[in-house]
């Protein structure tokens, strides 16, 4: 009952930042509900200069809440889905991944950035945006403003490949099924893909068709965050023992291990089995938007613990490596698609 008290007061500003972002985020999704959130968080931070009150509130909201809305992105996957329609896609998948993770890797050390921030943009940029930074950033143990710095990123290239792929496509004559592949390998956030496959699609009057390709190509990229973060705590784990600082190493590996990655797989596990089963892929939607609610409601908190000055000010960096990975991304993609005979 204590531990609720405490928690409250934080947990309800959030919520008061949360709702109309989320309401923003549906009348203008290329920006999304979680950069609007961030924005209202660092803004009230600003003003609101004593969070004793919030502060316990802010910190389970910017932590817990964040795991359980990557638990229910789970009920978002149909794996039998993917499995039909994303192969085509996986080796470019694959490449798009690997390029931007080893070029985030190598300009870490070129541009001394600290080790979570890359790991972030890296990760966010290869797989699904904010999604991914959600999942791998309690895995890591990245602080807010990390989290805040990494998104913004994302946030700048999504914008950016929602608004010029459409025309950049069609100035390479991509067919239908080329586009759609395209933009699920190569623009990072879901709400970003969708925007620039509907544009496509009144461009050209395909009837949403290549809408529906380049969500499932997203959904099978999506699906690396699993060996990713697993790969990260694993890496983490033996940092830690590597320093010395664990007295009893199953302990330390149960408090590091994300547990709630295994939950998101048993998610997408049911989800898959159920609809195998008969059940209406809209009996999982509304887990789906609880956990994009989820979503915003712990940029709100990451927000309210960022320095809004701080992150302008070192923000140089990081959009230069979001650049160059975005930049990395987008030729692999082509590339593989002409080495496929697909462009």
């Amino acid at each position: 009952m204590e531990h609720i008290k405490k928690t409250l007061p934080g947990l309800l500003l959030c919520l008061v930042l949360a709702v109309p972002s989320w309401l923003l985020g549906h009348r203008f999704p290329v920006v999304g509900g979680p950069v609007f959130a961030i924005l209202a968080g660092m803004i009230v931070a600003l003003v609101l200069r004593d969070q004793t009150l919030f502060r316990p509130g802010i910190a389970f909201t910017s932590k817990k809440i964040l795991q359980y809305a990557v638990i229910l992105l789970g009920f978002g996957l149909n794996l039998s889905q993917i499995a039909q329609v994303g192969l085509l896609s996986l080796p470019i998948i694959c490449t798009t991944i690997t390029i931007s993770l080893v070029i985030a890797f190598l300009l870490r050390r070129r541009l001394a950035m600290p080790n979570n921030i890359s790991v972030l943009i890296g990760v966010g940029s290869s797989i699904c945006g904010g999604s991914a930074i959600a999942a791998t950033a309690p895995v890591i143990g990245a602080d807010d403003e990390e989290i805040a710095q990494s998104i913004s990123v994302i946030f700048l290239f999504n914008i950016l490949a929602a608004l010029f792929f459409p025309t950049l496509g069609g100035l390479l004559g991509m067919s239908n099924e080329g586009f759609g592949l395209f933009a699920g390998t190569a623009i990072n956030d879901t709400s970003s893909v969708t925007a620039a496959a509907s544009t496509w699609d009144t461009l050209h009057g395909t009837g949403g068709s290549v809408l529906a390709y380049a969500t499932i190509v997203k959904l099978t990229r999506t699906l690396a965050i699993i060996p990713i973060t697993l790969v990260l705590a694993f890496w983490r784990t033996w940092q830690v023992k590597r320093g010395g600082k664990v007295s009893n190493g199953s302990f330390e590996l149960r408090k590091i291990f994300p547990f709630f990655i295994l939950f998101f797989v048993l998610a997408s596990v049911i989800t898959t089995a159920a609809t195998m089963g008969g059940v209406s892929p809209d009996f999982f939607q509304p887990f789906k938007e609880l956990s994009k609610f989820f979503i915003i409601l712990a940029m709100a908190a990451i927000g309210l613990n960022t320095n809004l000055v701080k992150l302008v000010r070192n923000g140089g960096k990081p959009i230069l490596m979001g650049a160059c990975c975005w930049f990395g991304i987008t030729c692999a993609s082509l590339l593989m698609q002409h080495l496929e005979g697909l462009l």
